[in-house]
């Protein structure tokens, strides 16, 4: 492991490509598993410490395997695929009943982000939000989840009707817990450190993927993001969705490069015991 001080403009794609990693994923999430809780990022901070890997496995001129520690809650076939890294696919939400119980979904194909026009969607490859998806401030210090108030209808990845699974949409503006959900707040420093963190949503959630609606509004994916009246931008931290692989996903990965995604599993054992088995695995 190395580090890095990011500079402005960074980001880490470029900071990726510089250091001949195989993507920006796998980049933020070294970072983030081996970073304090309050230096877990979604794009680089001028100033702050990266973490970077330097496994040769992981490296761009490395032969890429099936990054499963993201799979979706199916196991996917190549129409499956939304994104060329394999890494989400989107399903229908499913509709509650009105006796308050969730139906089985009517249609169980696993939706891709199209490609408009000329170029591809941003939203393409990543993960719609539920409720107990989590979200960052650039300003706080503390990662509340989401308090769905828009409906109590649509769910993503759950048949059962969890309210855990519901579908965050761009009218969802609650966090749980309400009264300070980020902590404190970098921008209002005193002598003691800094204030209580005061959540003052600036109008709806921004970058949702306008294909996709629930009753009207927009879904979010892992690219929306908030602005605070105080001058706080908010983004997703965990999309939230229960993953899910099949023993075909585990046999193709490749074991270094999930030791970097899961530190604590002996992946080599898993493969063995996932071996003779139609069962799925949740990770």
């Amino acid at each position: 492991m190395k580090n890095y001080v990011t500079q402005k403009g960074d980001t880490f794609s470029s900071l990726a490509r510089q250091f001949k990693l195989k993507n920006e994923g796998i980049l933020k999430t070294y970072h983030n598993l081996h970073c304090p809780p309050e230096d877990i990022m979604q794009e680089p901070v001028p100033g702050k410490t990266i973490f970077i890997p330097e496994d040769p496995q992981l490296l761009a001129e490395e032969t890429e395997s099936q990054n499963i520690s993201a799979s979706s809650s199916q196991e996917k076939t190549k129409e499956d695929v939304v994104s060329d890294e394999g890494n989400s696919t989107e399903e229908t939400p499913n509709e509650e009943q009105s006796s308050g119980t969730a139906e089985e979904p009517t249609n169980k194909e696993k939706k891709k982000d199209k490609k408009e026009d000329s170029g591809s969607s941003p939203h393409e490859g990543k993960y719609f939000i539920v409720q107990k998806g989590t979200v960052q401030c650039n300003q706080g210090f503390k990662f509340p989840k989401f308090k769905v108030t828009s409906h109590q209808k649509h769910y993503w990845n759950d048949g059962e009707g969890n309210a855990d699974y519901l579908a965050v949409t761009e009218d969802d503006l609650q966090l749980d817990p309400a009264a300070q959900p980020f902590g404190q707040c970098k921008l209002k420093p005193s002598s003691g450190g800094y204030l209580p963190c005061a959540y003052a949503p600036a109008g709806k959630w921004q970058k949702t993927y306008e294909k996709v609606k629930v009753m009207g509004k927009s879904c979010l994916t892992e690219i929306s993001e908030l602005m605070c009246s105080t001058g706080g931008k908010i983004t997703i931290l965990k999309h939230g969705q229960q993953s899910e692989v099949g023993k075909s996903q585990v046999a193709k990965a490749n074991t270094q490069e999930q030791q970097v995604y899961n530190p604590v599993v002996d992946f080599d054992e898993f493969k063995e015991d996932t071996k003779g088995t139609d069962e799925l695995y949740y990770s």
